[in-house]
């Protein structure tokens, strides 16, 4: 653009909001995990897989589309470059040709630029913005060649450059580049013509791009510890970066000015509302709302673009919209990426983050060449000049409007007045840098790599104390640092570290509790999360590469040292080689959730809450009623051990709430004061029934009509027992009378069609621990049978460590469908343990629409007729192999069955020989008129009566087989269960007993199986020769 068209009116261009993709490789948790690759890149289209549907792909098209998964390899520089000329890795340099020299033309030629990174935690947003050591990001890049073009311009040219850098966290501004800390942050203000700004913000101007690479370091030192004094994660917060830049004409006497924002923005995960589902602070924290808000405005967008009518725009709803308004549907030209991560682990939050950019695409901008003479820029000076008066001038020193729009102060004084902080600094940083050769120190690590490295504790000969009181050597913040915490003992060439009293000083995952010393590139963590990595003395330094020891890293190494793997957890599916990505999920939010929880308790401690905190795996030794393991998640159970309450908070309910005790900690850091309503207490939650356990009881024996009475034990989520039940269950008539042995049926097809009756009778508890725990508790059983659509719920029983239940219900099948049928063979009622607190609310009776009139009894088996899966396609190869087993002897019986049919199809044939006769034999009395009694009876008749009596005798003596058969079989799928339950101990010096001991449980199971099958067979021979002998008696 010439100086001619800089004259004219500006027109604004209409375009919509460019999108790039970005997908990057695996983290080192996600490799160790086993995790697998959903994403695929073609072009600019991008394809994500649902891991748990292979066929199920969604394509997205944008703009840019970046590889930067595999196929890449370091140059001597340690710069991430394509592994071959094939090879499709974006590296940091290609991602910035395409973004930031189009961010940097549009600066030039006076066009307002925005670039947004959205993405979930740890998707690499912050890698594209800022970089990585040599791997530089498309902020500083932009910075870099901004300065490189200056330096090109033509005398008559005045180029100005301002930068300034803030964070918002929970609706709240902080000057990263000031020292001093305004309570309640920074304030957005709005004015007709600059629209919204930040009252009070420090703008620094700078001249070359060094300046800005020590500033962006400072920024960083703030941020991190500021992070550290407000215990919020980096991941909550938005980092804006601005450069206000400025071209002046001399010769022509024209302005163009262009403001440059980049915005790396939080975690997208937080968008939803924390996922807190069902919480009663569901609402409470403000951390979301920036997002959420953002999400909102883009919608409406989104919406007008396509013709539909928006009543309102909701820019005003927080303070990063405030900010970003003119970058979403105004006078800007904006672009944004979204960044997703590879792994199946993370498809919700990767889909969710693709959809997000799809509806962005849609927003429409109108961007403004922004030029004006100087003459009116002098007039709109003045006003402003006016409007502040003598005093706001002053009281805005350090506001770039007030000193370089305003023109109270010339470019030259800013200048001057910046490059006396500039040798204050690089001072400083100088005497920085021979300590760090010289000495050994500490370096923190955070979540953030942007912020790890970022601090520096120097060690010095002699003790130095660590902790918060200002009179240690190394002043340290955050949760769980006493005033004096730990000593560091610098001595003959040696360093050691000793925990203060009880204070928490973990080294390598282990805790310590005494003097130890330390080794080169040890890793460090002192109170709840401070970690640090220790940098030895220059002797024993080499080339080791520092990134290894990431946030992760330290997680990892605690997490191993607590037993915490995801061997744990489950194991993957049988014969595949490949880990269950729901376990690997699991997993990985145990490990990201623990040091959450540390933090809610030393909070908890803190305020005096009373309140501890421990993670869980919901369902780790659980499954469902065919006996597959049930989905695990991780779950936090919450105690309270002066009233022994308990709660029992899901995932999402804890991290919502985790934010809330943040909020409020903070507000106890700066006022010493935690009082707060009870309702709006994130550490209170009114007390609620607690899922203590599960029974199976396998119904198989129910399919042959004969009746089951066992003590089943109630398991936990970690597969301990928590009760023992006795329950029995009965086939009956369908007045309730019991059936008996005679009743019993060798087949269940048998059963097809008919009607079955049976009671299921909840006797009692045993050995209750939640009882035994606190007398003053309860317990209530839950269960559901078949397709009845509502649980039933036992009536509670309180204070008694072995409740008695007697409770008994009826449950009819008026025609038993096959389904139904296979139902009972190869499934179990699961009964639920529920334990109550006083004062929390029982579980009611549901009303049931599936009462049979007139009787009062259960339904079940309401659904049509219709042809199922045979048993053998049930149990699909997703069971153990040892249940593999198990079923082959089960369809062994299946040819006894056969044998057995075929005999009692013989003996129906000899029942109706027999009534034949027997009807001829009336016939001939009828004939006699005399009414002469024949005392003789004819020999076919006295055998065939014979042969009835012998065939009535075996199958008795069949149905006695198979009744302790099953009862085998269901002793057999217990021990299984328990089996698979079983978990390798945390202590290396048990696993030997251990693998005995499973060993044994194998045998012994093996034993059992055989031994049962070996004795039908033997019971069902004994039977079919007697049989044998039976015939060739009749034959002779």
């Amino acid at each position: 653009m010439d100086n001619g068209e800089m004259g004219k009116t500006p027109v604004p261009s209409t375009d919509s909001v460019r999108v790039a993709v970005r997908v990057r490789p695996f983290s080192q948790r996600e490799k160790s995990s086993g995790s697998q690759c959903v994403i695929s890149m073609q072009s600019q289209s991008t394809t994500i897989r649902d891991p748990k549907n292979r066929e199920h792909l969604k394509t997205f098209t944008f703009d840019l589309a970046y590889w930067s998964h595999d196929d890449f390899q370091k140059d001597k520089d340690g710069v991430l470059i394509p592994s071959n000329p094939t090879s499709k890795f974006a590296g940091q340099l290609q991602v910035f040709h395409d973004i930031g020299r189009g961010i940097l033309d549009s600066a030039w030629r006076g066009y307002n630029a925005t670039l947004l990174a959205y993405g979930q935690t740890g998707s690499g947003k912050s890698y594209s913005m800022i970089g990585f050591g040599t791997n530089k990001g498309i902020i500083p890049r932009v910075c870099e060649e901004l300065f490189q073009a200056i330096k090109m311009q033509k005398k008559n040219l005045e180029l100005q450059v301002m930068f300034s850098m803030l964070e918002i966290y929970n609706e709240q501004i902080r000057d990263l580049l000031s020292r001093t800390k305004i309570p309640g942050g920074l304030r957005v203000r709005e004015d007709q013509q600059l629209g919204f700004f930040v009252e009070g913000l420090k703008w620094v101007p700078c001249e070359n791009y060094a300046q800005i690479e020590k500033l962006m370091e400072q920024a960083s030192k703030t941020r991190m510890t500021a992070s550290t004094n407000m215990n919020a994660s980096s991941s909550r917060s938005h980092m804006v970066i601005t450069i206000q830049f400025k071209q002046v004409f001399l010769d022509t006497a024209l302005t163009r000015q262009s403001s440059i924002n980049m915005a790396d923005l939080a975690g997208s995960e937080r968008q939803k509302s924390s996922g807190a589902e069902g919480d009663r602070l569901r609402e409470g924290s403000r951390v979301n709302l920036s997002l959420t808000s953002l999400g909102n405005v883009i919608s409406a967008l989104a919406d007008s673009a396509m013709g539909k009518k928006v009543l309102h725009i909701p820019y005003r709803d927080s303070v990063l919209t405030k900010l970003l308004q003119s970058a979403l549907g105004g006078n800007s030209r904006t672009t944004l990426i979204a960044a997703i991560s590879p792994a199946d682990i993370c498809y919700e939050e990767t889909l969710s983050t693709l959809r997000y950019a799809e509806r962005a695409k849609r927003v429409q901008n109108r961007a403004t060449v922004n030029t004006c003479t100087l003459v009116r820029a002098s007039r709109a000076e003045n006003k402003q000049l006016l409007r502040f008066g003598d005093a706001g001038a002053e009281e805005h020193s350090a506001c770039f409007l007030a000193e370089w729009q305003l023109g109270t102060r010339t470019w030259a004084h800013l200048l001057e007045q910046a490059r006396k902080e500039w040798e204050e600094q690089y001072a400083a940083l100088s005497q920085e840098q021979q300590m760090v050769k010289a000495l050994p120190h500490l370096l923190n690590v955070n979540e953030d790599p942007q912020l790890t490295g970022v601090l520096k504790f120097f060690i010095h000969n002699g003790s130095c104390d660590a902790g918060r009181a200002a009179s240690n050597a190394i002043r340290l913040r955050g949760l769980g640092i006493s005033g004096k915490h730990a000593s560091f003992v610098n001595l003959d060439g040696k360093v050691t570290v000793t925990p203060h009293g009880e204070c928490k000083v973990i080294v390598n995952g282990v805790p310590v509790t005494s003097r130890t010393k330390l080794q080169h590139l040890d890793r460090i963590i002192l109170g709840s999360n401070s970690a640090f990595l220790y940098i030895g003395f220059p002797s024993e330094r080499g080339d080791e590469d520092l990134s290894r020891y990431d946030y992760d890293f330290f997680q990892l190494e605690r997490a191993a040292a607590e037993g915490v793997s995801v061997d744990m957890l489950g194991t993957g599916s049988p014969g595949d080689g490949q880990a269950d990505p729901s376990v690997l999920a699991v997993f990985q939010d145990y490990i990201k959730l623990m040091p959450l929880v540390v933090e809610a308790n030393q909070m908890s401690e803190e305020l005096k809450k009373g309140l501890k905190m421990e993670l869980k795996v919901k369902n780790l030794a659980s499954s469902d009623s065919r006996g597959f393991d049930l989905q695990k998640e991780v779950m936090v159970k919450v105690t309270k051990p002066r009233t022994h309450e308990v709660w029992i908070w899901s995932k999402a309910k804890f991290i919502n709430r985790k934010f809330l005790m943040e909020e409020l900690y903070q507000h106890f850091l700066e006022s010493e004061d935690s009082q707060v309503a009870q309702e709006d207490d994130p550490f209170w939650d009114p007390v609620e029934a607690v899922h203590l356990g599960s029974a199976h009881i396998w119904l198989q024996s129910l399919a042959y009509h004969m009746m089951l009475e066992e003590q089943v034990e109630f398991l936990n989520y970690d597969g301990l027992e928590e009760a023992v039940l006795h329950i029995r269950i009965t086939p009956c008539s369908p007045e309730g009378w019991a059936r008996g042995e005679e009743d019993m049926v060798i087949d269940p097809l048998e059963l097809l069609g008919k009607r079955l009756d049976f009671q299921i009778h909840i006797v009692r508890c045993l050995g209750v621990k939640w009882l035994k725990e606190d007398a003053s508790r309860g317990i209530q059983l839950g269960y559901r049978i078949y397709d009845l659509p509502n649980t039933l719920y036992t009536k509670p029983v309180w204070k008694s460590v072995n409740p008695r239940v007697e409770e008994t219900v009826h449950v009819v099948a008026l025609s038993a469908s096959r389904k139904f049928l296979d139902y009972l063979l190869t499934n179990a009622l699961v009964v639920d343990l529920w334990g109550l607190q006083e004062g929390c609310a029982e579980f009611g009776f549901s009303q049931l629409d599936s009462l049979l009139p007139g009787e009062g009894h259960i339904v079940v088996d309401t659904e049509k007729l219709s042809s199922v899966k045979t048993v053998s396609q049930i149990m699909s190869n997703q069971v153990p192999e040892i249940y593999q087993k198990l079923l082959t002897l089960e369809q062994e019986t299946e040819l006894l069955r056969d044998i057995n049919r075929a005999l009692r199809e013989e003996n129906v044939f000899l029942k109706a020989s027999l009534e034949k006769t027997g009807s001829a034999q009336h016939a001939r009395r009828a004939d006699n008129p005399e009414g002469a009694e024949v005392r003789v009876q004819l020999p076919a008749v006295r055998e065939a009566k014979q042969m009835c009596v012998q065939q009535a005798g075996c199958d008795a003596q069949l149905a006695r087989a198979l009744k302790v058969f099953y009862g085998g079989m269901s002793m057999a799928r217990r021990q299984l269960l328990r089996l698979r339950q079983c978990r390798p101990p945390e202590d290396d010096k048990m696993l030997r007993p251990f693998v005995h001991q499973q060993s044994q449980m194998l045998k012994d199971l093996e034993d059992l199986l055989e031994s049962s099958l070996r004795r039908l067979k033997n019971d069902v021979a004994f039977i079919v020769k007697k049989k044998k002998e039976y015939l060739m008696q009749s034959q002779q």
